[in-house]
């Protein structure tokens, strides 16, 4: 719910609850002061008619035969509210009544009944109901129509600044642009976004520049060391001592990881700048038909088969380097963890990539196999980076990104889907 909807809603419920108690005080009161008016009136009468009987003159005749009435017989005395038949209107008409005892000299008492419609009353009663529910119905619909206001005017500059916030890119490399508004307490959001969105564009090219420093000067010794130990590796004097070779080789195997894992995090980095924009069109089926090539000796060696069912698709608008990466670290995922003649599937269409392989049951959290550094095997040669990589990709490219695993013939599959929602 809206901060305006909600504060609207006590409005109403506020403005409801004191017309409801208005009302009934305005209904009680109006009914009490045109009783007691009434009152008046009937004891003004009773006065009238005492003094006429104190004068020695007969009891005046009625104008209509409700007005009032004479008994002999002992009535209630005092005020009280009954109902009489309207000869012209054939209704029951509620009337307010005086019953006193009246004394006439040389004659029996008499109890006299002095009436007066209530008709008015009910009407003026109506009337005042009747307005105060067309009040409500003007206040309320006041209450909307201010709403309206205030959501379409007065909060457009709040509206424009969510508007920003949500199409605003840190990799444009550029602060918040937020205009001033004339209401202060926007002006003031404004300004502490303004402020918020500068530090971070400088604190992200800081992190981007000390990346890309780190990256470039960690990069050439990686380089001199592995050449370095390659060329120890091939000295005829290690042949001779059986102790240093393979604490070489443990070396230069441990220099190669340290050069993967660099290229790896360096290739996240660049990714998540933003640095691959040149994008072309590529055919994948063709991609993975090289890719097959490139990896048939591998392939070979650990005994696997490799299934391509390749339909046609249309192109691709990827950068080359991120579609090489992306089918190289899917096709490794595969191989790696496969079996013992075991097979590596590849199935392409129009909306999906999928590769499947045969492997061991993984424990653990599907959701947390794309985070950094994760390994199925401690002692795997691997960084653990292979599968964030193809998160990050895909994600640069609004691709998604899913992973099952079939219980028959225990087959784990990777699922890169090109329109999100679409199978394939």
């Amino acid at each position: 719910m809206k901060l305006l909807a909600a504060t609207n809603r006590y409005y109403v419920l506020l403005s409801a609850g004191l017309f409801a108690v208005g009302s009934l005080v305005l209904y009680i009161g109006t009914d009490y002061a045109v009783r007691n008016e009434v009152g008046e009136q009937l004891h003004n009468h009773r006065l009238e008619v005492e003094a006429r009987v104190a004068s020695g003159r007969p009891l005046p005749e009625p104008l209509y035969r409700g007005q009032y009435s004479t008994s002999l017989r002992p009535r209630s005395l005092g005020f009280s509210d009954t109902v009489l038949l309207d000869p012209t209107e054939g209704s029951l008409v509620p009337h307010r009544q005086l019953t006193f005892r009246m004394v006439r000299p040389g004659q029996p008492p008499v109890w006299i009944t002095l009436r007066k419609s209530l008709v008015e009353v009910d009407e003026l009663l109506m009337a005042v109901v009747s307005s105060m529910l067309l009040v409500l119905g003007l206040l309320l619909g006041g209450v909307v129509w201010l709403h309206r206001y205030l959501s379409g005017r007065l909060w457009a500059p709040f509206q424009r600044t969510l508007a920003t916030l949500r199409t605003y890119d840190l990799q444009q490399h550029q602060p918040l642009a937020l205009p001033a508004s004339r209401i202060e307490e926007f002006t003031e959001l404004n300004q502490a976004l303004t402020h918020l969105s500068s530090r971070l564009v400088a604190d992200y090219e800081n992190l981007r520049e000390f990346t890309a420093n780190a990256a470039h000067e960690t990069q050439t010794p990686l380089a001199i060391m592995q050449a370095q130990l390659e060329q120890l590796l091939q000295l005829p004097a290690l042949a001779d001592d059986a102790a240093a070779a393979p604490l070489l080789a443990d070396l230069y195997g441990a220099t190669r990881r340290l050069s993967r894992l660099h290229q790896a995090l360096g290739l996240l980095s660049r990714i998540e700048n933003g640095q691959f924009t040149q994008a072309v069109p590529l055919d994948l089926a063709s991609l993975l038909a090289e890719k097959a090539e490139q990896l048939a000796p591998l392939l070979e060696a650990r005994g696997l088969a490799l299934h391509l069912d390749l339909a046609p698709a249309p192109l691709r608008r990827l950068h080359p380097g991120l579609a090489d990466s992306l089918l190289h670290n899917l096709l490794h995922n595969a191989i790696r963890h496969n079996v013992p003649g075991g097979d590596v599937a590849v199935r392409l269409t129009a909306t999906a990539l999928a590769v499947s392989n045969p492997g061991p049951v993984v424990s653990g959290d599907p959701s947390r196999f794309f985070e950094r550094f994760r390994k199925h095997n401690a002692a795997s040669e691997s960084p653990g980076l292979g599968l964030s990589i193809v998160q990050h990709i895909c994600a640069y490219y609004g691709f998604g990104l899913s992973y099952d695993f079939a219980p028959a013939g225990a087959r784990h599959t990777l699922r890169v889907s090109f329109e999100p929602g679409a199978e394939g």
